[in-house]
């Protein structure tokens, strides 16, 4: 199964080829949007070539009356990037973080530029990570706050949240499941079912504990109702400290914050999978029917006639004489 790569390949392009056209005179502006409502702008003038702006947008609740990050990202982006990224207060209007990157500082190495292009190129990951590093941080080192056991919710898209359960030994993820379309939602149900049995293969037994439930499960109690309510069913992992250990952690921290979009993309390109199969299947039995309709009758050939011319007697004497 394909996942989902922590780094924006556009930004990636962008860092990689658009600065070119920097140096040349041309300004640089650029807006898009990726999976899960996550929002980029990128902007840098031929009059301050030095500075090139990096904005992003993250889903937030709707009850946030002010744009502000979650909790432990401006120590996560000054420990990951240092002076190289320098977040500017306050942010772009729309957008919750704003950053310069000083163009200075790049190093002159071909190789060490685009290494670290690439890490900037995954500063959604640093950013939408930062609260799931620290809980997870705190499982390693066994030093849960006083929310031990109390459900904390985190928002990933518009309107939708994951449940995180820390305790001292463990930490549990539930992801309500939701799809609008129904054929996705029996997708993902079989899907997610077949997720959890292959757990239970030889070579996942050090994965983590998964389950599914179509229902929600008991570590949800105390939840609103809006959450209890998840059409393709809920699912459940169990982190434990060897699951985060040392690079592990990032790892771990971004498949959890994506694990819905990874289910989702699965989910329609099964979808989309299944449809050229049927086509193919159509397209098979109509060259049968074609090969087995029975060919139209042919027109008889009818046998040439001969006509044959009576001779007289004067005729057989012009005809010897000829000899």
């Amino acid at each position: 199964m394909i996942l989902l790569p922590s780094h924006s390949r556009y930004l990636l392009q962008v860092l990689s080829t658009e600065l070119q056209n920097l140096e040349k005179g041309a300004d640089i502006e650029c807006k898009w949007v990726e999976f899960d409502d996550v929002h980029y702008h990128i902007q840098a003038t031929a009059k301050n070539a030095n500075i090139l702006a990096l904005s992003l947008s993250l889903p937030l609740p709707t009850e946030e009356t002010a744009l502000r990050l979650p909790q432990g990202v401006i120590e996560a982006i000054k420990a990951a990037y240092g002076s190289v990224l320098q977040i500017r207060d306050p942010a772009k209007d729309g957008f919750n973080l704003t950053m310069e990157l000083k163009l200075s500082k790049l190093p002159p190495e071909e190789e060490l530029k685009e290494e670290l292009f690439m890490k900037i190129a995954s500063i959604r990951e640093v950013v939408q990570g930062a609260p799931l590093r620290t809980i997870l941080r705190q499982l390693i080192l066994r030093t849960v706050r006083s929310y031990s056991g109390t459900l904390i919710s985190l928002l990933h898209r518009p309107n939708e949240s994951y449940f995180v359960i820390p305790q001292v030994e463990k930490v549990t993820f539930v992801f309500p499941m939701r799809f609008k379309d129904p054929v996705d939602t029996v997708l993902a149900t079989s899907f997610l079912q077949e997720f959890v049995e292959a757990k239970r293969a030889t070579g996942l037994s050090n994965a983590p504990l998964v389950s599914y439930s179509s229902s929600p499960p008991e570590e949800m109690e105390g939840a609103p109702a809006e959450a209890l309510s998840a059409n393709a069913g809920f699912v459940t992992f169990v982190i434990l400290p060897r699951h985060v250990e040392g690079r592990k952690l990032d790892r771990t921290a971004w498949a959890l914050s994506t694990f819905p979009s990874y289910v989702s993309y699965h989910v329609k390109c099964s979808g989309a999978f299944m449809h050229t199969l049927m086509r193919r299947r159509v397209e098979s039995l109509i060259e049968a029917l074609d090969r087995a309709k029975s060919k139209p009758d042919e027109p008889k050939k009818e046998a040439q006639s001969r006509s044959y011319k009576r001779l007289t007697i004067k005729d057989g004497h012009n005809s010897s004489n000829s000899r």
